[in-house]
């Protein structure tokens, strides 16, 4: 039955352009009115139709007015269920969308801020194939998660907003078509050479003194007076020298576009993806060239996502 009712909606979608007059992207905030939401009855409300119709019928034949009297109180919570139902979603705003970061391929996370001057009970969104339910008191968030596939800019599908509150004898549902784009990061390689070095990378990663204290030794020829523990060196018989600790640093990766010439760009870009997740994970300071600019030498998450980001948009 779900499956026709299915079918019945998406035939009059195609005939009927009240229906398919919000295929269209429009700006947020998206607020929902008494014009662009639909109410038709559910299976359940289908059947309990034909039961009152059933209860009528014998009421007036055997003028039974208690049953009479029954048969006009459940139609009177019948057409209280409809008017409910269309109060759930009449005035309910959807007024924003943040997009989390995810590679093609992952599921993106889009996180919805509804609004409504009033609580609404047992709404559900359907978006990529899930159904997720949700009361709206005030503001509201809800957290979706967007399929994806191929890097770059994608723009949100159509989203379907309804309810069947409170009885469940009639579905009102709505479309909310958000003019908004997400940008997806490209997908990584799975694996790979690290980056190229410069050839004087090993001379300039000598390690150099540190400021922490590492331990005390003793007196070496050549060691500068200014390291020496006077206080401990009055204790022992040797002069005693401090050690600081020495360590080794890490090089900045320089990820250049032209040091892959010999690759496809999408093949570059994969790379590239690595190469910055491997020098993120690592904490290196790493910069990226690429045709469209150059980025400086930076760590941590917001560079990563900005390196990230300018992959992503690359033809």
């Amino acid at each position: 039955m779900n499956g026709l009712l299915r079918k019945l909606a998406q035939h009059a979608e195609r005939r009927l352009p009240a229906l398919t007059r919000l295929r269209q992207p429009e700006p947020l905030p998206i607020e929902l009115d008494r014009r662009r939401i639909y109410i038709v009855p559910s299976a359940f409300g289908i059947a309990f139709s034909v039961l009152l119709m059933v209860m009528l019928v014998g009421a007036l034949n055997y003028a039974n007015n208690a049953a009479l009297l029954l048969t006009c109180m459940l139609g009177a919570a019948c057409a209280s269920s409809m008017l409910l139902a269309f109060r759930a979603l009449d005035g309910l705003r959807l007024r924003d969308i943040r997009a989390g970061h995810a590679t093609a391929g992952e599921p993106l996370e889009l996180t919805l801020s509804f609004f409504a001057s009033r609580p609404r009970e047992a709404v559900r969104l359907d978006c990529a194939d899930e159904t997720h339910a949700f009361p709206v008191d005030g503001v509201t968030e809800l957290k979706v998660y967007l399929p994806t596939v191929w890097r770059g800019w994608q723009e949100l599908p159509r989203l379907r907003i309804w309810s069947t509150w409170p009885l469940g004898l009639f579905r009102a549902w709505s479309w909310l078509h958000p003019q908004q784009s997400v940008l997806v990061w490209p997908r990584p390689e799975v694996g790979g050479p690290p980056p190229f070095l410069p050839a004087d990378a090993q001379e300039r990663l000598r390690p150099q003194p540190g400021e922490e204290l590492a331990a005390l030794r003793d007196y070496r020829r050549g060691d500068a007076p200014r390291h020496i523990a006077w206080k401990a060196s009055a204790r022992h018989h040797d002069l005693l020298v401090k050690d600081f600790d020495r360590p080794e640093p890490r090089e900045t990766w320089l990820l250049d576009w032209d040091a892959l010439r010999s690759f496809d760009s999408e093949t570059r870009i994969a790379r590239l993806a690595r190469w910055l997740g491997e020098a993120e994970a690592q904490g290196r300071r790493y910069s990226l060239k690429l045709p469209s600019g150059s980025i400086t030498a930076g760590c941590g998450p917001t560079h990563y996502a900005r390196c990230m980001s300018a992959l992503a948009l690359l033809p």
